[in-house]
């Protein structure tokens, strides 16, 4: 480890500092997905850390999980961009919609333990950012006429709703129903 002249190691610890919050949250986000009562006890065991490392960083199990759901978010709104680089637009719409079934996954597993105003604070942070990512995914799709010209960002959350009220993890009609949603959103050829 380099130290600067006065023995200072702020910098690498800053470093080690931050290795360690991303490895508390990827470490939290998989044990939550597997028990979302996991405790923060368990966490920072798996995560190699300390308990006194883990609540520097995330002083209460409620600021531990509203960061794993930003983190999750991000991922969200930043995958669409992503999906378009790598398949065509409705393709790239349909493989969102999978990030987007896995999120309300983790919303709904984590609502029970976010308190209400957590959780109405994130909503609002969410809301235009998601209309964003699916209007840059409609966007490309209309832009090479294969999605519908007509439709809105804010037409595709209610299409997706059923995301909210279904068990994503087990049922199998998942997948049919996003398929029939993006087929909707297809352009068809005028006659």
């Amino acid at each position: 480890m380099s130290v600067s002249p006065a023995g200072d190691r702020s910098t690498p610890r800053r470093a080690d500092a931050r290795q360690n919050r991303a490895r508390i949250l990827e470490v939290a986000s998989a044990a939550l997905d597997v028990e979302p009562d996991a405790t923060l006890q368990s966490i920072a065991a798996a995560a190699g850390v300390g308990q006194a490392t883990l609540y520097r960083h995330f002083p209460t199990r409620e600021v531990l999980l509203a960061e794993v759901y930003r983190d999750d978010f991000e991922h969200l709104v930043e995958a669409s961009a992503d999906l378009l680089r790598r398949h065509d637009p409705d393709a790239a719409l349909r493989a969102w919609l999978d990030i987007l079934a896995a999120f309300g996954r983790r919303k709904h597993a984590l609502s029970h333990v976010l308190d209400a105003a957590t959780r109405d604070d994130l909503h609002h942070e969410q809301y235009d950012r998601i209309l964003d990512a699916i209007g840059q995914l409609l966007t490309a799709g209309q832009s090479t006429r294969t999605l519908r010209g007509d439709v809105h960002p804010e037409d595709v959350l209610p299409l997706v709703s059923f995301l909210w009220r279904l068990d994503t993890r087990v049922d199998d009609r998942v997948p049919h129903l996003l398929d029939l949603v993006v087929d909707a959103l297809r352009a068809r050829p005028q006659p």
